[in-house]
């Protein structure tokens, strides 16, 4: 990447600035569009005629290829070790995600494989997940914990995906899930778990500076809300923000709860009933769809996208990169799954993985393309941005910009 990133003026191709500022069209495109963009910020964005004289600024032509915002991946696990091929098969043979969870495999299972692990074996295992999604554009990513659910595997964890971070040319956001399942050393002792969640684990976490916001499962074969309320209750008392995988598998009401203490967002929302969506789009919380795990578990019941879409409650879209119910690894695979499955267009799509996961990781500077935000961009061989959703195993993206600075180049 650039040591300094210099003035830089990209004209000659369709810019989809998702900003209505900049343009009233379908995706605020700007057909024949200009971006300045100086030091790590878009200092000024419009129709190519109306750019601003320049001196001392490097011109690149688009040459007809479309930018966007530099995609955001807004839910992963990708810190994990061994991997759970099996149960895809177990699945397919008729077997139950829940039946899989209750027999000792599902998240257990990778429980144990990450507590073995090292943390140079989990590293090198994450930054091959994690590059995969950087050759798509992807400029910034969130990473759970909730593999460990043990303090020290944790907060290694959670020091992994700090250390993708810090060695790859993408900005990395943390979370800490310990509420993701109960381990099996506690499985006759419920509380004994949560106390040590609350009462060693998140301090430490916090302590070290590893978590940038806790989340947790609420479900029938992780956490009830009333579980999840003491969870959240102990982020608070940190200052940590929450979020919540909510209403997979049935209506508990985990949504709503979230969203009445500010959650960021709210993330699965199969079940998820007209109580919950009244509450997100009261409090502002975002919608993450994960069309991920609900093809590979082969769900029926869609999450109400028409009923968040009329709350105007914001719709992400992520990859929700696991071992076990969505071993995703494209972007643009999720935004073609969150379309052809739960029917988003592919505008809706993009803003998804642009506009609102930034939103959904608490960012206001950047999945746009307008004057102060951060310069995160990408640049794709295409000519339209709903070519971007259309294929599945095509990956158009020829360079993306972190900060303003090049990141990188396609051969």
């Amino acid at each position: 990447m650039d040591k300094q990133a210099p003035r830089r003026l990209f004209t000659g191709g369709p810019i989809a600035t998702l900003d209505a500022s900049s343009s009233p069209e379908p995706y605020g495109l700007l057909s024949r569009g200009a971006v300045l963009v100086e030091a790590e910020r878009i200092a000024w964005v419009g129709p190519v005629e109306e750019a601003p004289a320049t001196t001392d600024v490097e011109h690149i032509d688009l040459a007809g290829r479309l930018m966007t915002p530099g995609l955001i991946d807004c839910h992963t696990h990708m810190v994990f070790g061994g991997d759970r091929a099996r149960e895809f098969e177990m699945r397919l043979e008729g077997a139950s995600y829940e039946a899989i969870a209750q027999s000792g495999g599902g998240i257990v299972s990778t429980v144990h494989a990450t507590r073995v692990a090292d943390e140079e074996e989990l590293f090198e295992a994450s930054a091959q997940r994690l590059d995969r999604l950087l050759e798509e554009g992807v400029t910034t990513v969130e990473i759970k914990s909730g593999y460990g659910l043990d303090t020290a595997t944790e907060t290694k964890m959670l020091r992994v995906a700090r250390r993708l971070g810090a060695q790859r040319e993408v900005d990395v956001v943390t979370s800490f899930l310990g509420a993701h399942a109960l381990p099996p050393e506690y499985r006759g002792d419920r509380e004994a778990y949560l106390r040590l969640l609350v009462d060693e684990m998140m301090p430490a976490v916090a302590e070290a500076d590893l978590a940038d916001a806790v989340d947790g499962f609420c479900e029938g074969i992780a956490f009830s809300v009333p579980e999840m309320e003491r969870v959240f209750d102990a982020a608070a008392d940190h200052g940590l923000p929450i979020k919540l995988h909510a209403e997979q598998l049935s209506d508990l009401g985990g949504a709503a709860m979230a969203a009445r203490r500010g959650a960021l967002s709210c993330d699965h929302l199969e079940y998820l009933s007209s109580d919950g969506v009244s509450a997100m789009a009261s409090a502002g919380t975002v919608a993450v769809l994960l069309p991920g795990a609900f093809y590979y578990l082969r769900e029926r019941h869609k999450p109400p996208v028409a009923d968040l879409q009329a709350a105007g409650v914001p719709i992400a879209v992520a990859t929700d990169l696991n071992p076990g119910s969505s071993p995703v690894g494209s972007l643009l695979v999720a935004m073609n799954m969150a379309c052809v499955l739960f029917g988003l267009t592919p505008e809706q799509a993009l803003r998804g993985v642009t506009e609102h996961a930034a939103r959904a990781l608490g960012f206001t500077d950047r999945g746009r393309i307008a004057a102060g935000l951060r310069a995160d961009l990408a640049i794709w061989n295409v000519s339209r941005p709903g070519e971007l959703v259309y294929p599945l195993g095509v990956n158009p993206c020829v360079a993306a910009y972190l900060g303003g600075s090049l990141r990188r180049v396609s051969a």
